[in-house]
């Protein structure tokens, strides 16, 4: 058959380079495409969820705050001058919870500011053990014990000294005792900084530990240190 004007195919279109075209329908193309740009071979390089995580953040606050600026009186000075009015709230926030934390740290100590003596340290821990108030009869008799050895001269008057350094310089010289010593001051530390609960058989350890002391003699040989004479000093 013969078409006038046209030149009649019975075969597939042959484009000028020689090449023949492919004609794909629309949605199996797309579908190839998909499996081929969904092979790992693609995404070698791709941040990872974490960093996609973080992206999408800083996008969300850039956003906000371009929003925020728009929306503020005196767009981004306004925006500067809220900012600046929210940090003056944070730090004067944080200077007032800040202070507990020092005093707590100042407070750390074994002693409070006025000194006592070890018979009113003991005084004060029957008195509350009477009253089964067992935590503060448990530090009142740490401090007894402290205080005592440090009037016998076992251990040197050392302001701010903690339970803990105490236990370790009290078993240097007392080392048979020095298991219980450190189990009397974790004792204390633990009703004074562990919101931690001590009972009659917590108070009567340490007691029965502050006796023994109170009887006990130091096994240490003291040597006399020479002066930079040659003599003893």
């Amino acid at each position: 058959m013969t078409v006038t004007g046209a030149t009649a195919t019975t075969g597939p279109r042959v484009r000028a380079d020689g090449d023949v075209p492919v004609d794909t329908p629309r949605v199996p193309a797309r579908e190839a495409a998909e499996r081929e740009l969904s092979d790992p071979m693609y995404h070698a390089n791709d941040p990872n969820l974490l960093q996609r995580a973080f992206d999408s953040f800083w996008d969300w606050m850039g956003g906000l705050l371009d929003a925020a600026s728009s929306a503020s009186p005196g767009g981004t000075l306004g925006l500067v001058a809220v900012g600046a009015v929210v940090a003056l709230l944070i730090l004067g926030l944080w200077w007032r919870l800040g202070t507990p934390v020092r005093t707590a740290s100042s407070a750390s100590s074994l002693f409070g500011d006025s000194p006592r003596s070890a018979a009113e340290h003991r005084t004060a821990a029957e008195a509350h053990a009477a009253a089964s108030r067992w935590n503060a009869a448990v530090q009142e008799r740490m401090r007894a014990l402290v205080r005592s050895l440090e009037e016998r001269t076992l251990l040197d008057h050392r302001p701010g000294r903690t339970a803990d350094e105490a236990a370790a310089d009290a078993g240097r010289v007392l080392p048979d005792h020095a298991a219980r010593l450190h189990a009397a001051a974790r004792s204390f530390d633990d009703v004074t900084y562990g919101n931690r609960t001590a009972d009659k058989s917590a108070y009567e350890r340490l007691r029965a530990l502050d006796l023994d002391l109170d009887t006990t003699k130091p096994s240490l040989t003291v040597t006399p240190t020479a002066s930079p004479t040659g003599g003893p000093r």
